[in-house]
């Protein structure tokens, strides 16, 4: 799809950021039966982040945050707002830029996945950012149209990435169909050019197949793609999904009509939950900041390693730091749904 000259911009991920937003797990969120143990995780995806970025966290009452988060050295700022979990990739500000280049900080409304779960605390944060000064810029408040960051993905150049599974989901956006959605994206980040990625999600997904547990967009027309793990071909039913995945990415072309460079990951072992429900580790769910990329790792030393090396490949310029998600896996996200970036210029520091 190309349109004309966009009125706005969604810069990409690997552009200059100057904080990430994060949201501190609490007794009020799905993370209670293991409120410890994400805690530790949090502290150390913070440390990782702190070390390239400045950091947000948002929570009902960041008092333990601030406690936990004391020895961090950067710059942490904090604000107290209602939330319901923590997936701030989902409900966090998507900034794009406008014609000058000036940020326009633009609040999409979210459902939970389409209204899986309770969302309307998440639903809000943008906004009370906005309201508190936290944020600066132009604030568009899209909340009649539902889209969440960890579906769509931006090479910065007007190309926008995503799947019909999520997007084209009744129970997000009734009544819109392909060419619906389309005109939206093109209106609020400005896309010229959308790749739908088919396959379906994989296994233990609630997203309905967010791209960013698929496919990823790098610099040089670079397309980093989950594909089987290095034991071997999954169950029949996620092999049928690699296979579909493998073979839309095969198939994307850039605005010029060229192939994709491509690179594949590899799937984690499969990792349970103690009532036995596989959960949705993935490696192509890794958040570029600056100088660097943080990579979730699943402790699986030969998988780990690999995804890093092929991570590498994409960012050869990047420091790799893996960050140990598998106490984020057990609800079944990862380190980039956990995350949200956000540029220099829409800060107060």
């Amino acid at each position: 799809m190309k349109n004309n000259e966009p009125a706005v911009r969604w810069p990409a991920e690997w552009e200059p950021q100057g904080a990430v937003m994060v949201a501190w797990p609490h007794s009020g969120t799905d993370w209670a039966y293991m409120l410890a143990d994400i805690e530790e995780c949090y502290v150390r995806m913070v440390e990782a982040i702190a070390r390239h970025a400045a950091v947000i966290v948002v929570a009902p009452d960041t008092s333990r945050a601030r406690h936990m988060l004391s020895g961090v050295p950067g710059d942490i700022l904090y604000f107290d707002t209602p939330t319901n979990d923590t997936w701030t990739r989902d409900y966090g500000p998507i900034v794009t830029c406008d014609a000058d280049g000036k940020p326009v900080i633009t609040d999409f409304s979210f459902n939970a996945w389409g209204g899986k779960f309770e969302a309307s605390a998440d639903n809000g944060v943008t906004a009370r950012m906005v309201a508190a000064g936290l944020l600066r810029g132009e604030y568009r408040d899209e909340n009649a149209f539902i889209l969440e960051g960890g579906s769509i993905e931006s090479d910065g150049r007007g190309t926008i990435m995503t799947t019909p599974d999520c997007l084209l989901t009744p129970t997000r956006n009734p009544g819109m169909d392909r060419a619906d959605i389309e005109r939206k994206l093109a209106s609020t980040l400005g896309a010229r050019h959308i790749l739908w990625v088919e396959g379906g999600g994989i296994v233990g997904d609630d997203t309905d197949g967010h791209i960013d547990t698929l496919a990823r967009l790098c610099p040089d027309d670079t397309i980093m793609f989950v594909g089987h793990p290095t034991s071997g071909r999954d169950t029949d039913q996620q092999a049928e999904m690699l296979d579909n995945l493998r073979s839309s990415v095969m198939n994307l072309r850039t605005p010029e009509g060229m192939p994709y460079n491509l690179l594949e990951l590899p799937l984690p072992d499969p990792i349970y939950d103690e009532d036995g429900e596989r959960l949705p580790a993935t490696y192509a769910n890794y958040l570029v900041i600056n100088d660097a990329v943080l990579l979730p790792s699943y402790g699986q030393p030969q998988n780990d390693l690999l995804a890093e090396r092929i991570v590498r490949v994409a960012y050869p310029h990047h420091i790799i730091e893996r960050v140990d998600c598998r106490p984020l896996i057990c609800q079944h996200g990862s380190l980039h749904c956990a995350t949200m970036q956000l540029p220099k210029d829409v800060l107060p520091i």
